[in-house]
């Protein structure tokens, strides 16, 4: 039989176990109240209930244990923390690195539709650019600028042709060879003189003013030129001393073919001046004031006709030089032939050696 003061001690620990104990201990008084045996029923009932929560007490102890044991058992170890760290780690750079990659795309993308819109723009202003040239004949001198650019490749593989040519003729002049085989290299450089004749006479035709500036030609060749080219009878002064010695029928075939060149270069100067006069007079017929519209359009119409007389005196002189030169092959021997063609392609080789050195020379600081 326990006493009133361990009843009320185990009563308080039973009731900070189970929250609904309270009311029940303090229920019973009231029904003892009512009973008969109130006073033995109720100390029976306390025993089996403090037995009842003592075995809970000790129940839900070993269940603390057991959880605590539990969760020591299933608590991770540093290295596996720190492996879920570095996944967590290597999963956020990799987020980070694909947004910037799409980032980038999107910039690459953006830069290429500007790129493609100024490609655009660029295209439609040559298209208006090329309509504004063709509209003021413009677009004409663009092809003028072709036609001379290829002009002048074609005349410098000729110069190198001729070149050529020279280093052979005068290898066979040196070896003493046959005429029959010298009669080959003159036929080859004669043939190579008219390759350049109808080279020019296309050019004219295209752009006669290019053909009579000589600025296919280098700048000493330019200072000797007449009438896009040199002239025949100041090159047999320069050939003559090369062919002797000389017949005295060549020598009077060598004089009445330089004296009929001076003649027919004379006439043809004469009839530039001429040209050179009335187109000049022609564009300045404009009275002072206002231009009228019919007199600058028939201005023109006689300009642009003698232009074309300058195209036809370009052609002649070329036809006078071709026609020098055959007859200077008909007048001299193969092996003269041969000599003089050696002459004459040196003398222009030094001229552009001349000009090269010109322009390398060294200057002075000004």
């Amino acid at each position: 039989m326990n006493s009133p003061s361990t009843q009320f001690a185990i009563s308080r620990s039973m009731g900070m176990l189970d929250p609904n104990y309270q009311y029940n201990i303090w229920e019973e008084p009231f029904k003892a109240e009512h009973s008969p045996n109130s006073g033995q029923s109720m100390l029976d009932d306390a025993d089996v209930k403090i037995d009842m929560r003592s075995e809970n007490v000790v129940t839900h102890g070993k269940i603390a244990l057991m959880k605590g044991s539990d969760q020591a058992a299933v608590k991770p170890s540093d290295k596996v923390l720190r492996r879920l760290h570095q996944n967590r780690e290597a999963a956020r750079k990799s987020r980070l690195r694909k947004k910037a990659y799409v980032q980038q795309l999107e910039s690459s993308r953006l830069k290429l539709t500007q790129l493609e819109q100024e490609l655009e723009r660029a295209r439609q202003q040559v298209i208006e650019y090329m309509s504004r040239l063709s509209k003021y004949g413009l677009y004409d001198l663009l092809k003028l600028a072709e036609c001379a650019a290829a002009f002048e490749l074609e005349y410098a593989n000729w110069v190198e042709e001729q070149n050529r040519q020279l280093d052979d003729l005068r290898t066979a002049l040196q070896a003493h060879v046959t005429d029959q085989d010298l009669r080959k290299h003159v036929d080859s450089g004669m043939a190579h003189y008219d390759s350049l004749f109808r080279m020019k006479s296309f050019a004219a035709m295209t752009d006669v003013f290019y053909i009579m500036s000589g600025m296919w030609k280098s700048g000493a060749e330019r200072s000797f030129m007449w009438i896009g080219g040199y002239r025949p009878s100041e090159l047999l002064k320069i050939l003559h001393p090369k062919l002797h010695p000389l017949s005295e029928q060549q020598l009077v075939d060598v004089w009445n073919l330089q004296q009929s060149s001076q003649q027919a270069e004379d006439a043809l100067s004469q009839g530039m001046e001429n040209l050179n006069q009335t187109l000049a007079a022609a564009m300045a017929s404009d009275p002072i004031g206002a231009p009228n519209v019919s007199n600058y359009m028939g201005q023109m119409a006689v300009a642009m006709g003698k232009l074309e007389d300058l195209q036809n005196f370009v052609h002649q002189a070329d036809n006078l030089r071709q026609q020098t030169l055959k007859q200077m092959h008909r007048i001299l021997t193969n092996r003269q032939a041969a000599r003089g063609l050696l002459a004459l392609g040196d003398y222009l080789q030094r001229l552009r050696t001349l000009s090269s050195l010109w322009a390398a020379r060294p200057r002075e600081p000004a």
